[in-house]
């Protein structure tokens, strides 16, 4: 009898999990999607929280830009509703857009309740305006340390509900044990013990983030480099919708620096983008001017950097109050100052990867198509999005989605009565050729893209992914071949859809088609 919820080192026998105990779930990913769906499954069941890093390292600690639900009675979650399904450019599951308009509200209220403290002015929540949306209806919490701060609330949350969370970081997940029952866990990297974990439960939640890492300009922590959606790709989970990578517009240009976001808010309070020429390039040519959302705003700094032979644009606050600025982005502020570069008066920026829009295809309720394995936040893919992330809808959608996945699992009382033991070796390292996977994604499968370079693209990675074949792999071999299936997949749905579309853009075929108003689905072998 083996009575722990946590099996380290088996050995090579049967053993059985006693009965009288809480459903065992794991949690792979510590961003606020990890975080807050721990907290709702800590109610009922044990929860074990992996991460591979430190529990504070991921996209949501890094978000600036706010958190999207209705507050104010002069806005409604029909109209929240509108704007989503717009952005998300025909693809939007408008099902999941009703769910997560609805029922955002009283997420928010939620973790008011908790102790969340966003911020106010005149005892009321500060509601900004960011791009695609028609209304003030954006959370913040510090001005533009929004992410930074519910993450680290979040933490607090989760360390409050410990023994029934326990956290696991330095924990890097390799492999999903999948059998013809479904998903019975992972195995992990033990960096402290520099050895292979088998983790087993009776539930596992991915909440690993995207795969912006993987792009050589991006404004994603390292760790965002596709490696649940791998994961799950060669358990034979179903992927969708992995051409749609969203380009921020304005990230920090500085040469030989790595890229700094500029949030969305920024262009809400009133910025203006103007080429190295001092044309106004976005006002006049479209009704929201730098307002449009990300995909169109993207593009055109990318078409305005061709034309002018600069690698970047000028985002202009001169004309806005200097004090505003301070006050409303003082971490913006602060990494300007500190590189001297005067916010209050103009920051050159270019596009980055930021968002991946796709992913892990999940029901309403976080289901993928594999028995006991759920998806939420940036990994999963609920039609949410469509082709394109309406702004501030990421951090709401890790809270609604994660409330719907924990319910589904504390409905479900199955519970797992015997595992069987999974052999799993580290083998020796391959070496690493002079392969540059983040300037190749870049150049031939970023904001422009046509079939020539996403078929180099997917020649070289297919090349690649050959060294990686066998299941002894080292650590970083592991890795490696996560990346390059994260990319291949990216590349291979970008080829397979013939036309423009949101945060997808093709030369040869730039116009959207009524006939591609549908989802890219890709499983391993097909």
């Amino acid at each position: 009898m083996y009575c722990a919820w946590l099996a380290v080192s088996l050995p090579q026998e049967k053993y059985t999990i006693m009965a009288l105990r809480k459903k065992t779930c794991i949690v792979v990913g510590s961003g606020l999607a990890g975080l807050y769906t721990a907290c709702m499954l800590a109610k009922h069941s044990k929860v074990l929280l992996l991460t591979k890093e430190d529990i504070d390292e991921s996209n949501s600690f890094h978000a600036q830009g706010g958190i999207a639900a209705v507050t104010e009675d002069d806005d409604s979650p029909l109209e929240h509703f509108d704007d989503t399904v717009e952005a998300g450019r025909g693809l939007c599951d408008e099902e999941a857009v009703k769910v997560l308009t609805e029922e955002a509200p009283a997420r928010i209220e939620e973790v008011i309740d908790w102790g969340m403290k966003f911020d106010t002015r005149n005892g009321h929540l500060e509601l900004g305006l960011e791009g695609g949306h028609h209304h003030h209806r954006i959370l913040h919490a510090g001005g533009d340390a929004t992410g930074k701060n519910i993450t680290l609330f979040m933490i607090g949350q989760v360390l409050k509900r410990q023994p029934d969370i326990q956290i696991l970081s330095n924990e890097e997940a390799l492999k999903l044990l999948v059998d013809k029952e479904g998903c019975k866990g992972v195995v992990c990297y033990n960096h402290k013990h520099h050895s292979p974990d088998f983790i087993y439960g009776d539930e596992v939640i991915l909440a690993t983030g995207g795969v912006g890492a993987l792009f050589s300009r991006t404004t994603n922590p390292p760790t965002a480099t596709g490696s649940g959606i791998a994961m799950a790709y060669e358990a034979g989970a179903e992927i969708r919708d992995m051409e749609f990578i969203q380009f921020h517009p304005t990230a920090v240009y500085m040469e030989g620096k790595e890229a700094f976001l500029v949030s969305e808010a920024v262009r809400g309070e009133g910025a203006r983008l103007y080429n190295i020429n001092g044309e106004r390039f976005m006002y006049g040519k479209y009704p929201l001017a730098e307002l449009e959302p990300r995909d169109v705003v993207a593009r055109q700094i990318f078409l305005e950097m061709r034309k002018t032979k600069s690698p970047y644009v000028n985002l202009t606050l001169d004309h806005l109050d200097s004090e505003m600025i301070r006050h409303r982005f003082p971490n913006i502020f602060k990494y300007c100052a500190d590189n001297g570069i005067d916010m209050t008066q103009r920051i050159p920026v270019a596009p980055a990867a930021h968002y991946t829009v796709g992913g892990i295809t999940t029901d309403l309720r976080g289901r993928t198509n594999i028995a006991h394995l759920y998806a939420v936040g940036e990994v999963a893919s609920t039609g949410l999005m469509g082709a394109n992330r309406l702004a501030s809808n990421s951090l709401i959608e890790c809270l609604v989605f994660g409330k719907r996945v924990a319910d589904d699992i504390l409905r479900n009382d199955d519970m797992r009565n015997e595992y069987a033991y999974n052999s799993f070796e580290l083998g020796k390292e391959i070496e690493q050729p002079d392969f540059d996977l983040g300037k190749l994604l870049m150049e031939n499968a970023g904001i422009i893209r046509c079939e020539e370079e996403l078929q180099q693209a997917l020649d070289a990675i297919d090349n690649q992914l050959e060294r990686y074949k066998a299941e002894d792999l080292s650590l970083l071999s592991w890795r490696e071949k996560h990346k390059l299936t994260a990319a291949k997949i990216i590349v291979a749905s970008a080829l397979q859809r013939k036309e423009s579309r949101g945060g997808h853009y093709r030369s040869d075929y730039p116009k959207q088609q009524d006939e591609w108003q549908k989802h890219t689905v890709v499983k391993k072998e097909k």
